[in-house]
């Protein structure tokens, strides 16, 4: 198993696992201000490499009408300042190849969002910024479909990529992760993230909005941690119920201490830590 460097620490190999989270979107700089300090602190206490998260433009809204965050230049801003504030590497989502040499500029992990996971062009740019690329499975493909995305990548001069599952189309408007998936990528021997929270998602099952339950995070989480998976990613609101996006499905930021805690406790015993 390889280990992919993020600043001073690295993800893969048999350690503790790491963290990607922050609100699912940019909404304020009050917001990603209060959840990244409150993890940071959190993460400290628990002895959990993080990787602070949000986005600043959601493209793929179920409805034309949805809000979708601040943008890219006031987006790229308002990290820039957490990652000078906090010290906190920074991971964040592009849409389109253009976007990826400027959010490098910020960007410690330029994500690909699960619907764009075989867009060459997209992966292509993103690998030749030399950034670690967190890959998101999509909710269409099979674990061994991400072979040829691995190949892509390391094709265009860059090896450092994360796998990322997000569960898997269910039929219609539902999700369901297959936690053998976990298994089968992390056998090609890169890092394997699980994202908790997109993973009980329930696609437009509202009509113009998503769906989910955040009740089921939790216990896909510690299962995924109970395989051995690398990192988690979860998004994080103070208050989900207002969120712009995902609000049935991002924890709630007082809660995080308490997931967190047991997070640990399992990944100990997998790993024998």
């Amino acid at each position: 198993m390889r280990q992919i460097q993020v600043n001073n620490f690295s993800i893969g190999g048999n350690q503790r696992f790491t963290l990607m989270a922050g609100p699912c979107v940019i909404e304020s700089e009050k917001l990603i201000f209060t959840v990244a300090e409150e993890l940071k602190r959190i993460t400290d206490d628990l002895g959990i490499n993080f990787i602070f998260k949000s986005s600043f433009d959601k493209a793929n809204r179920s409805s034309f009408a949805s809000l979708r965050g601040v943008g890219l230049e006031t987006g790229l801003r308002v990290l820039q300042k957490v990652k000078e504030t906090y010290g906190l590497p920074i991971v964040t989502d592009v849409h389109e190849s253009w976007q990826c040499s400027i959010v490098a500029e910020v960007a410690d992990v330029i994500q690909i969002p699960a619907f764009l996971s075989r867009q060459t062009d997209l992966l292509v740019a993103a690998a030749q910024t030399g950034r670690v690329i967190n890959i998101k499975k999509g909710q269409f493909m099979a674990p061994w479909d991400m072979k040829q995305v691995i190949t892509k990548c390391v094709e265009s001069g860059n090896d450092q990529v994360l796998l990322c599952e997000r569960g898997t189309s269910f039929g219609y408007n539902n999700l369901v992760v297959d936690m053998r998936g976990l298994i089968e990528m992390r056998s090609y021997g890169y890092p394997v993230v699980f994202d908790a929270t997109h993973s009980v998602q329930k696609p437009s099952i509202n009509g113009t909005t998503t769906g989910g339950d955040r009740k089921y995070v939790s216990y896909l989480m510690n299962a995924a941690l109970a395989i051995g998976v690398d990192a988690i990613f979860a998004e994080v609101h103070t208050s989900p119920a207002e969120a712009w996006s995902d609000a049935a499905n991002q924890l709630k930021l007082s809660d995080m201490r308490a997931i967190l805690t047991r997070a640990v406790a399992i990944d100990s015993i997998t790993k024998n830590l």
